[in-house]
């Protein structure tokens, strides 16, 4: 196979040089051929070592096509040393600060380059025991699923935040309006107390002009009677004094 050296891409995982895996006219050859001829598969039939199997699985290798090629990039495996151990943290520090990861609360970019090292701490401990990086695989996996878990709740309680918040909205206009009506029957109310309070005191007024007016009348029909009955009362002593 032919290999070519391209700068390494941009994660913490250690990978090793691409290689050209096959043309796009020699894998359709090999379409175009019959299965009939029994004739063995290609060097690649050859029995992959466990651990670079165990590797593939965790971490699948890197494929594109460049110029009707197809490349392919597997991860190292090479056991990494102590100080590649330390590179690996000063790299992760050095990203982090680069590319402006907060220290606290939510950051995609925080998360991605500590999922790259949780990655690349897999690769080196499935190189000294399957075993151990199986179960690192586990770990990383469950951590995914709750991570994903907690993004969704995290979602619906947006959405049913953002629904609450336009029901509380829409219902605050509605109370609004509410008041301004209320605050509409409230002066017409008002203005009803006014007239009617006029009204009463026109009503009084005219009720006490009536009394005075048929008090006056009375205290003149009793003069007028008084009168009356003085001067009859003359009149019949004058009728009734010469008889005497």
């Amino acid at each position: 196979m032919a290999e070519r050296i391209i700068p390494s891409a941009n994660t913490l995982v250690k990978y090793d040089n691409p290689t050209l895996v096959t043309k796009h006219e020699d894998r359709k050859k090999e379409r175009d051929e019959s299965p009939s001829k029994g004739k063995p598969a290609a060097a690649g039939a050859e029995l992959k070592r466990e651990t670079e199997e165990i590797l593939n699985t965790i971490l699948p290798p890197l494929e594109w096509e460049e110029e009707s090629q197809l490349w392919r990039q597997q991860v190292s495996t090479n056991p990494a040393t102590r100080l590649e151990v330390v590179n690996l943290q000063e790299q992760l520090d050095m990203r982090l600060q680069q590319r402006q990861a907060r220290e606290t609360g939510i950051c995609p970019v925080r998360r991605e380059l500590y999922t790259q090292c949780f990655d690349e701490i897999i690769r080196q401990v499935t190189i000294n025991c399957a075993e151990r990086g199986l179960l690192l695989l586990r770990v990383r996996d469950e951590m995914r699923m709750t991570i994903e878990a907690y993004q969704a709740l995290y979602c619906s309680s947006i959405a049913f935040g953002m629904r609450k918040a336009l029901q509380a909205e829409q219902g605050k206009s509605d109370l609004e309006a509410q008041v301004e009506q209320l605050k509409n029957e409230k002066l017409e109310l008002e203005h009803q107390i006014v007239e009617l309070k006029q009204r009463a005191e026109q009503a009084d007024r005219r009720a006490a002009e009536t009394r005075m007016a048929e008090e006056r009348k009375h205290t003149e029909e009793i003069a007028f009677l008084k009168k009356t009955n003085m001067q009859l009362k003359t009149q019949l002593e004058g009728i009734i004094a010469p008889k005497k």
